[in-house]
């Protein structure tokens, strides 16, 4: 796990030697200070010589400001590694969800991968920063501290010793049994996430349906397992203080005790009590450090087990070797594909699909939710691979094709329309950074949105804002479906997405279609009728399986499921033969 984690230091180790190297240097002048101190008061004031008064006051002024400029240098080197080092975890871990495909991506949940970015690497980085800082400077105070000690009094400083251990046995039973706490703490982050997103998107529905009651009722629930679980742990991680002070308190006693005694009799003197006092608080205030920094440690070993979880995981899809780079048309076969979300052969979303599809056909896809329609247009542009059988594009199986250029010739409309916070330029361009500004327009007349882009004041700079929220449903498809069409592609699959539009509009869509992209294979996903009736096949789906494939007239004839719909729809008025 560590050796996972530390690949990410890179271009940081520079800054992760140094400050150790500056930590122990400021430890060096600050545990030689009480030694000086007890000279001068010893040997100077005591016997009032002011020579040996200003030589070891210059000594103390020197050795503290030796230490405060290497604590100043260790704490800058040490917030640069800390922060490089997060900046390239982050960078790590965004990137290697760029490879997941949804199969990964839903194994982990949006909510995780959210928690894991954020809360989780900020406890690592925390951690890093402790470790390179801390982890020496304690153990070298303690250390140091006691040779000094031992080099005053040997006798008074066994009192150490016997104390240290006992400290140091109290505070890891604490921070040990807190740790299990810290692990389920941040398990129930994933669940908190996913509340507070999950109400955010669907604002407009909670309030719609006047349900805040119950999304605060999920909320509160949620955030009070986090408390409860941090109050558990923060009990336990309270007594260190109180402990702390015992100790300490008790070592200062027993110091000062046997001390007086050294002092009455004359074998030692009253500047060595001082220093041997400080070396004390040193010791005991480090070995708390240590204890502290044990916590943060469990609380980051759990976040690094799951940022190394998300590091560790095979993305399900990967290009092959002497990967095809170039889609010659945009022709599809399936050839006896199963598939399963869950990759269990006994639950199969897709069963047997055979189908064939020539290159420039429009394609029109009709069946109730749930059928399998959005899963089977997905394996197209290898979003998921299929479970058994083979999915083949220009006569090529889509596994032996490069993912990104087998994509690039894919232009898929999702049944969740997303646009992002930018211009509309911006937005569309997504499609084709170096498109100008005359093909935006091109595309976006057949879509049907150039005219409702033309009605703003800012024309095609008006800002979107985020998830498209200040254009409507209808307007939010067609900026979509621009967007696709500027890739050129060889396919393009509509999920449903121009539920949102007047049959009007949808018509004129099509109609610029079939006229402006005669070439591109056209896949239209629909619940209405109208909308595929023209199409040059129409498949049904039922159940995960093929139901029918014909032409309109074919299908009224010979597929009921096709002839339910269209009656339905007639009489409802949705068809205008």
């Amino acid at each position: 796990m560590i050796k996972k984690l530390a690949k990410s230091i890179r271009e940081y180790k520079k800054e992760t030697i140094l400050t150790p190297i500056f930590m122990i240097l400021e430890v060096i002048m600050e545990t030689l200070i009480p030694f000086l101190l007890a000279k001068l008061i010893d040997d100077g004031v005591k016997m009032g010589n002011m020579g040996v008064i200003t030589r070891f006051g210059i000594y103390l002024v020197i050795s503290a400001l030796f230490s405060l400029t290497f604590s100043i240098i260790a704490g800058i080197l040490a917030s640069k590694a800390s922060c490089g080092f997060a900046k390239n975890l982050r960078h790590d871990m965004y990137y290697k969800i760029q490879d997941y495909s949804f199969y990964n991506i839903d194994k982990f949940s949006a909510s995780s991968l959210v928690t894991r970015l954020t809360t989780d690497v900020g406890n690592v980085q925390m951690a890093y920063m402790m470790m390179i800082r801390m982890a020496f400077r304690a153990p070298f105070t303690v250390l140091f501290s006691l040779i000094m000690a031992f080099n005053l009094n040997k006798k008074i400083s066994l009192i150490f010793l016997v104390i240290m251990p006992i400290l140091a046995c109290i505070l890891l039973l604490i921070a040990k049994k807190a740790h299990k706490y810290f692990d389920k703490v941040f398990k129930t982050y994933d669940k908190l996430n996913n509340v507070v997103s999950e109400n955010v998107r669907g604002m407009r529905v909670v309030k719609s349906y006047v349900t805040e009651n119950k999304e605060i009722s999920k909320f509160k629930k949620v955030s009070n397992e986090i408390y409860n679980y941090f109050m558990k742990a923060e009990k336990l991680v309270a007594f260190n203080s109180p402990v702390m002070q015992l100790v300490m308190y008790s070592c200062i006693l027993f110091i000062s005790y046997f001390s007086a005694r050294y002092i009455v009799s004359g074998n030692m003197q009253t500047g060595e009590l001082m220093s041997l006092i400080t070396y004390a608080l040193q010791i005991l205030m480090n070995l708390m450090m240590l204890s502290m920094m044990f916590v943060m440690l469990t609380i980051a070993g759990t976040s690094s087990k799951r940022i190394v979880e998300l590091l560790d995981e095979v993305p399900d899809l990967d290009n092959p070797e002497n990967a095809i780079r170039n889609v010659k048309d945009g022709s599809i076969e399936f050839k006896n594909v199963d598939f399963s979300y869950v990759k269990d052969k006994n639950k199969l979303c897709l069963k047997n699909i055979n189908l064939s599809i020539k290159s420039g056909e429009v394609v029109g896809i009709l069946g109730g939710t749930g059928s399998g329609k959005s899963t089977l247009v997905q394996l197209i542009p290898r979003l998921y691979d299929a479970t058994n059988g083979k999915v083949m594009v220009s006569n090529v199986d889509v596994r032996d094709y490069d993912i990104n250029a087998l994509r690039d010739e894919v232009a898929m409309v999702l049944q969740k329309n997303i646009l992002f916070s930018g211009t509309i330029k911006e937005n569309l361009r997504w499609g084709c950074e170096e498109a100008t500004d005359e093909e935006l327009i091109r595309v976006c007349k057949l879509a049907q949105a150039h005219d409702f882009i033309m009605s703003f004041p800012d024309k095609y700079d008006t800002y979107i804002e985020q998830g498209g929220t200040n254009v409507s449903g209808g307007q939010k498809q067609r900026l979509c479906i621009a967007r696709a069409l500027l890739k050129k592609p060889k396919i393009l699959i509509l999920d449903d997405s121009t539920s949102a539009v007047d049959t009007k509009t949808d018509k004129l869509i099509r109609k610029a279609f079939k006229s402006e992209i005669p070439n591109t294979t056209k896949i239209i996903i629909a619940q209405r009728v109208n909308s595929i009736m023209d199409a040059d096949k129409i498949i049904v789906m039922d159940n995960g399986k093929i139901n029918g494939i014909g032409t309109h007239k074919e299908l009224l004839k010979n597929n009921e499921i096709y002839r339910d719909v269209y009656l339905s729809q007639t009489k409802g008025g949705v068809i205008d033969e």
